[in-house]
């Protein structure tokens, strides 16, 4: 994290799991936080102290429980949402998504803008100047937020906030969080843009409630995400989680990556959109063409995105094996795509053939994630990295 410092309302380990249990489960009561993260009560308050006198808990009067005189209220305890805002950008090869989320990563403005340039210096000058715009919506949020986060897709250091490698945008050891905190004047975070829905996910979505959980991007490349007891893994080397380059087809196809089968050189946009091209003849086709073709029954497309499916399905599945999540979350850069049910039967009937034992208990949800939802996610890294120690 780089910018101007700020003391943190987390002061301790037990303030940073209330502030996690209230953000997630709240309105909730001491005693309940008390019974699900094993600390005391007396512990509880002690915890909730720092972040009731900053202002960014709040206690509701239990007016039910008052009414009937059944003793002293329980107070439960809420985010006080519009303490501080948070702004989120998610960087593409050609676009920057921006938003502002208050405290609970609730989306209150968005803008998208084509990127004007992959250039470092160029892409930093044009966030900066979309992070004034943003904060100048409301006097409210260029008042209350100091926090941004960035996500971008590559090799990414969170801890020291250098983009080791971006291949979209062609960048190597970028040190993007302190270029972007000396352009703004605001405290920087960065992340991979898959781990940061990760998080939104695990503070704010279909990963609420698990400790152990995956999110798996289908797009133009193929992304994973890994949280394991309620942390963002990353391995020692911080690509965990890289399942686009699980072989799950043989010898075939050659792989970007120089490796051959992998999933991404099958399950992609690209790779799909080639094999639609090459069965139909077709130059023109894109990847929402192969989409609508698919849906209407077109047996190249059909298979293409089936065959993408089964990929998915079996690269999860060894996942599932290894790892054991709760749940896997598969994500979508496209509306249709999420919603076809033929991908989704050929991953969950892949998955089912080849997990082991009770790691087929895992839930997969197919959904739908818009550039937006990745921005968000950048704004939630941006809330964690101020609230967690």
């Amino acid at each position: 994290m780089a910018g101007v410092h700020r003391s943190k309302p987390v002061t301790n380990g037990a303030s940073e799991r209330v502030f996690a249990m209230v953000l997630t489960r709240g309105p909730i009561s001491r005693a309940d936080i008390a019974r699900q993260t094993g600390l005391s009560k007396a512990a509880v308050t002690k915890a909730a102290q720092p972040l009731l006198a900053h202002g960014y808990l709040e206690e509701l009067l239990d007016q039910g429980r008052q009414a009937v005189g059944s003793g002293r209220p329980s107070s439960p305890l809420q985010i006080q949402a519009d303490r501080e805002f948070f702004i989120g950008v998610k960087v593409t090869e050609d676009h920057l998504v921006g938003v502002v989320t208050d405290l609970g990563a609730r989306v209150v403005t968005t803008q998208t803008w084509p990127l004007q340039s992959a250039d470092a210096d160029q892409t930093i000058a044009q966030i900066a100047e979309l992070v004034a715009v943003l904060r100048d919506t409301e006097p409210a949020y260029k008042e209350r937020s100091h926090c941004l986060g960035l996500a971008i897709s590559g090799d990414i250091d969170r801890d020291t906030g250098v983009v080791r490698y971006s291949p979209f945008l062609g960048w190597r050891q970028v040190p993007l969080a302190e270029l972007t905190a000396a352009a703004t004047g605001l405290t920087v975070s960065i992340e991979n843009d898959v781990k940061a829905l990760a998080v939104a996910e695990h503070w704010f979505g279909a990963g609420v409630g698990t400790t152990c959980f995956a999110v798996v991007t289908v797009g133009i490349g193929i992304g994973c995400a890994l949280v394991i007891d309620n942390r963002v893994h990353r391995g020692s080397h911080g690509v965990a989680g890289e399942i686009g380059h699980v072989p799950v087809a043989g010898d075939s196809p050659l792989c970007h990556c120089g490796g051959h089968g992998c999933v991404e050189a099958i399950a992609a946009s690209g790779p799909i959109v080639k094999a639609v091209r090459e069965a139909s003849g077709d130059e023109s086709i894109d990847f929402p063409d192969v989409l609508r073709l698919a849906i209407d029954g077109d047996g190249p497309a059909r298979r293409a995105v089936g065959r993408a499916g089964q990929a998915i399905g079996l690269s999860v599945a060894a996942m599932a094996n290894l790892v054991g999540p709760e749940r896997i979350i598969v994500t979508a850069d496209l509306a249709d795509l999420a919603s076809y049910e033929h991908f989704h039967q050929e991953a969950s009937t892949a998955f089912a053939g080849q997990a082991f034992g009770a790691a087929a208990d895992c839930e997969l949800i197919f959904g739908y994630r818009p550039f937006e939802a990745w921005a968000r996610g950048a704004a939630a890294v941006a809330i964690q990295t101020l609230f967690t120690l």
